[in-house]
C-alpha cells in the first residue's frame, strides 16, 4: 500500500493538543528524512569476528507497519496539506460523528462540533458563556479595525470612557497590550489577540469583513480633526445622504411645502378654472 498523507494528517491531528500549522507538519516530514538517512559507518574493523558482541546480537528495528514509511515523498506543498485537510473535514461532516476540523489563525486542529458545547460544560463543570455588552462589542470593533489603538483613541471614537470595557475584554483575552505609543506620555497601545480571531472566526484580520463606516482611514480622519465634547454624525461618517428627513427630488405625493409653520397645500392646476 503506498504512502496516505491523508492517514498521516489525521493521526497527528489525534495525537496533538495544539494547533498543527503547515510548517509544521512540513517540519515534521523532514525531520522524517533525516532520520530515515543511513547514517555514515563508524570505524569497524572488517572481521566480523572481531566486531563487539553486543553489535552481532542487536535486532533490527522494523516499523509495525511499514506502508506508512514507504514512498513518502521528499517534499509535502502547502497546497497538498490543504486538499488533505479539506478531505478530512468533509469526511468528519459526513460521519457526524460530533467532531469538525478547525482551520484556525495558529493551524488545523480537531474540536467538537458547537451543539455539543453544552454537554462539554457539564463535563467540566463550566458556567454558560457571557454574552458581551454592546459597549464592550463596539469597544472591541474600534480595536480591532484601528490597531494598535489607545485607550483615548476608543474613547474619542466612542465619546464615552473606555477603561471598562477594555478591562473586560482583556480579561476574556480578546484584547491585549501590544506596545506604547510614540506620543507623550507614552500610552499604552491595545491590540486584538489570537483567541479574538477565534472567536470571530477568522484567521487574519485581513478576513474581516469591510467596513464603510468604521475603516482606519475614517477614524484617523476624525482622530485628527475631533474636537472635546464632539460626536461624529451622519455627514462625518458619510451618512449625509442616507439621513432621514431628506427630500426627494420629485416628491409623489400631491402637496408641496410652504413657509415653515404654514400646513401643505393643494398643488395648483396648470390650467385656468373656466369663469363662471
Amino acid at each position: 500500500m503506498a504512502f496516505n498523507l491523508k492517514k498521516v494528517l489525521k493521526a497527528l491531528l489525534y495525537s496533538s493538543s495544539q494547533p498543527l500549522a503547515i510548517k509544521d507538519i512540513q517540519a515534521a516530514f523532514e525531520r522524517f528524512h533525516r532520520q530515515a538517512a543511513p547514517a555514515p559507518a563508524p570505524d569497524a574493523p572488517t572481521d566480523p569476528a572481531a566486531a563487539p558482541a553486543e553489535v552481532q546480537d542487536a535486532p533490527a528495528e522494523a516499523p509495525d507497519s511499514p506502508d506508512l514509511y514507504e514512498e513518502v515523498p521528499s517534499l509535502v506543498t502547502a497546497a497538498q496539506i490543504r486538499e488533505a485537510m479539506d478531505e478530512i473535514s468533509a469526511d468528519l461532516a459526513a460521519a457526524d460523528d460530533g467532531l469538525s476540523l478547525v482551520d484556525g489563525a495558529n493551524g488545523y486542529r480537531l474540536a467538537t462540533h458547537p451543539r455539543f458545547a453544552r454537554w462539554i460544560r457539564i463535563l467540566r463543570e463550566e458556567p454558560p458563556p457571557v454574552k458581551l455588552s454592546q459597549s464592550s462589542i463596539e469597544t472591541l470593533a474600534v480595536v480591532a479595525y484601528r490597531q494598535p489603538v489607545t485607550r483615548s483613541e476608543i474613547e474619542s471614537v466612542r465619546g464615552v470612557s473606555a477603561d471598562a470595557g477594555l478591562a473586560k475584554l482583556i480579561e476574556r483575552d480578546l484584547v491585549t497590550v501590544v506596545g506604547r505609543a510614540d506620543l507623550p506620555g507614552r500610552p499604552i497601545q491595545y491590540g486584538t489577540t489570537d483567541h479574538f480571531l477565534e472567536f470571530v472566526g477568522a484567521k487574519s484580520l485581513d478576513e474581516l469583513p469591510a467596513s464603510d463606516v468604521l475603516s482606519s482611514r475614517q477614524i484617523d480622519e476624525w482622530l485628527k480633526g475631533n474636537q472635546a465634547g464632539h460626536t461624529p454624525n451622519d455627514a462625518d461618517m458619510g451618512l449625509d445622504e442616507l439621513a432621514l428627513g431628506t427630500p426627494a427630488a420629485e416628491p409623489p405625493v400631491a402637496s408641496v411645502a410652504t413657509e415653515e409653520g404654514e400646513p401643505p397645500q393643494a398643488v395648483a392646476s396648470t390650467e385656468e378654472a373656466p369663469s363662471s
